[in-house]
């Protein structure tokens, strides 16, 4: 249930850890508290993308599979203003934005195993005051868990010692039937609306309607058109319905249906997945769910502020099917 997986660079050991239940099996990595690998019973490919050793992760350009915080996505110019201050965060997007908790946020950090059972995983991590510029020393505890109905389940805490941004995301790019593109995947959105970005991926506060939209998914839709696969990275925004989206494939009959209690999910069909993965751009398609990207810029948008006397918590479920 546990093996030795090499050594962090901070000279803490790395560890790979299996669960499972139901015929839902999973490894998951001290590394980033990150999903390396998950597979149903009856098939033998991995559904998620990811490695088979552990020097990429030390990298993990794509964050595959990691826990991504403490601010998943992006935060326009590095900048965010909190009770008036304005904090000057790691800029190692493009060369001036934040992105997923910077060059050593969670994704990159060996986190500490705190259970470990045959259907359940509990990792930590305390991310230090001013770590890539945000406040607080950030205690944040993720739970994985595997039920009989074939469900994972994530589980994140997080509590503070000062304001401080919060918001962390499961970074999981799905590929249900082992192929090497996701043209042959669909996908239903329970979502009406997106927020609108620029040219680098930034939010314009402005909330727009999917209707007459490319991005409306309301009722499913192919991820392939005319062979070509469809290009997204955009926040969803999300109502309090379940599930929040469904990913099937018509290859192989696998789906995976996606709660959450956050208030968006990011959909990225991996457009830009770097070459030196081993995977080619749209391998994978991650499903991210997040409070707003940027949303400290934007009064409109979801809080993502958590005080000392708070706890963020946010709870996903993918529960995984098959039709064959």
């Amino acid at each position: 249930m546990r093996e030795d997986w090499g050594i962090a660079p901070d000279g803490t050991r790395v560890y790979r850890l299996r669960i499972g239940q139901g015929g839902l099996t999973a490894h998951f990595l001290t590394i980033g508290a990150t999903l390396q690998d998950i597979r149903l019973k009856g098939f033998d490919f991995n559904l998620v993308l990811g490695y088979d050793r552990l020097v990429p992760y030390l990298t993990n350009p794509a964050y595959f599979g990691a826990t991504v915080g403490r601010f998943a996505n992006r935060i326009n110019q590095g900048r965010a203003k909190l009770d008036g201050k304005t904090l000057k965060l790691d800029r190692n997007f493009l060369g001036k934005h934040h992105l997923h908790g910077g060059r050593a946020g969670s994704s990159f950090r060996n986190w500490k195993i705190v259970s470990h059972t045959f259907d359940e995983i509990v990792f930590r991590d305390v991310l230090p005051d001013g770590h890539m510029g945000f406040p607080g020393n950030l205690t944040v505890t993720v739970a994985f868990r595997i039920d009989e109905t074939r469900t994972l389940t994530s589980t994140i805490e997080a509590q503070t010692d000062a304001p401080t941004l919060c918001s962390f995301t499961n970074h999981n790019y799905f590929n249900l039937d082992g192929a090497g593109d996701i043209c042959a995947h669909r996908l239903c959105l329970n979502s009406d609306r997106y927020t609108e970005v620029n040219a680098e991926g930034i939010p314009t506060g402005d909330i727009l309607s999917v209707d007459h939209t490319d991005y409306d998914f309301r009722q499913t839709r192919s991820l392939g058109v005319d062979g070509a696969p469809v290009d997204l990275d955009h926040n969803f925004c999300l109502e309090p319905v379940s599930p929040a989206a469904i990913l099937t494939s018509c290859r192989s009959g696998i789906g995976v249906r996606v709660s959450t209690t956050a208030p968006g999910l990011q959909v990225y069909t991996g457009g830009s997945i770097p070459a030196d993965t081993g995977y080619l751009p749209f391998a994978g398609v991650a499903l991210e769910p997040q409070i707003w990207p940027d949303a400290p810029n934007h009064p409109g948008f979801p809080s993502a502020i958590l005080r000392p006397a708070e706890s963020f918590r946010q709870v996903t479920r993918f529960a995984f099917f098959s039709k064959k």
